[in-house]
């Protein structure tokens, strides 16, 4: 059996699920791993050591900050690849490095396209209440996540899913994509499907600022909010007397009414800590400040003197729109 070369391009948690595929496939050689430098995969959200997984067995490793300058395809045209695997990867491939391979560029993307093309698509699909997402596998185009599909596949997202149980799961489903059709992609016998235009729809990018909430938002789109934003993205986060908190978690809320003002602090005891929304109550269970990282919310209350009656503060509607990709950014700052 002739083996084709294979390299894998790749910085984000997804890309060690893809590795593991590539390396027990009986039908390619597993010619190289691209990563980020640890200087510019510390600006990642999500990033994992690849480099040191290929290092213990013998892969050759390329470090960039910029895939697609001169000096990274030049190191990338060195490992003279038939097929590149890039997963886990959240800048475009350019026209140079796609035509490198003989058998071109697979990509994958954590949605089932042609919706919610982009940026941060699970992320995304979480806090706008969507209850399906999935993995792509697509041929790279020069296009955003607009290339001819070669498998899909789907996962529910459960009332307790974060971002990162359902991130975990759309790895799988696209490790499992890679290692069946490897074989066929190395022997050109892959005939990708356009994706129906008709039906496209583009994310907006997300950055860390965005995370601010807007208590005024019904319980379960808190709820939302905080699953969909927790570790290891920056997290969601409000501001109580000047002091920023970090949301990391919180409970599948249960209907009801709102007793007072959204982002009123109702409750505090051992569970943690229930705030008014602008419909229902939410019980927020795990935070961080800029001393503790992650604190249970009960024992963030006790030492922070935290009463009944307190009230976190409420974000402008120009932020608010913003935050969720109605709006341009505001000039004042949070």
């Amino acid at each position: 059996m002739s083996h084709g070369r294979v390299v894998l391009i790749g910085a984000v948690h997804e890309c060690l699920a893809a590795f593991d595929a590539i390396l027990a496939s009986p039908e390619c050689d597993f010619a190289g791993v691209v990563t980020l430098t640890a200087e510019a995969g510390a600006k990642v959200s999500g990033a994992v050591d690849v480099a040191s997984r290929a290092s213990e067995h013998g892969i050759p490793v390329v470090l960039v900050e910029d895939v697609n300058s001169p000096n990274s395809v030049a190191e990338i045209r060195a490992l003279a690849p038939d097929l590149v695997a890039v997963v886990g990867w959240t800048r475009l491939i350019h026209d140079e490095l796609l035509k490198l391979p003989t058998h071109g560029c697979i990509g994958f993307h954590a949605s089932l396209l042609p919706h919610n093309r982009g940026r941060a698509p699970v992320n995304w699909a979480i806090l706008r209440g969507e209850h399906e997402t999935g993995n792509t596998m697509m041929l790279l185009n020069a296009g955003i996540d607009t290339g001819g599909v070669v498998d899909q596949r789907s996962t529910p997202i459960g009332p307790e899913d974060t971002c990162a149980t359902v991130y975990e799961r759309v790895a799988a489903l696209g490790a499992a994509m890679l290692g069946d059709h490897l074989g066929p992609l190395l022997r050109g016998a892959v005939v990708p499907r356009r994706q129906d235009e008709s039906k496209a729809t583009l994310l907006p990018k997300r950055v860390p600022l965005m995370g601010v909430t807007d208590w005024r938002r019904s319980a379960q789109e808190i709820h939302d909010w905080i699953r969909a934003q927790t570790a290891p993205y920056p997290g969601a986060f409000t501001h109580l007397d000047g002091e920023r908190v970090t949301l990391w978690r919180s409970a599948p809320p249960a209907p009801g009414d709102s007793p007072v003002n959204p982002g009123t602090v109702v409750a505090i005891d051992h569970t943690g800590v229930t705030v008014a929304t602008g419909s229902g109550t939410v019980l927020v269970t795990e935070v961080g400040t800029v001393e503790h990282h992650h604190l249970h919310a009960h024992e963030w209350a006790a030492g922070a003197g935290l009463r009944v009656g307190a009230q976190f503060d409420q974000p402008s509607d120009a932020w608010v729109a913003w935050s969720l990709g109605r709006g341009p950014r505001p000039e004042e700052t949070r």
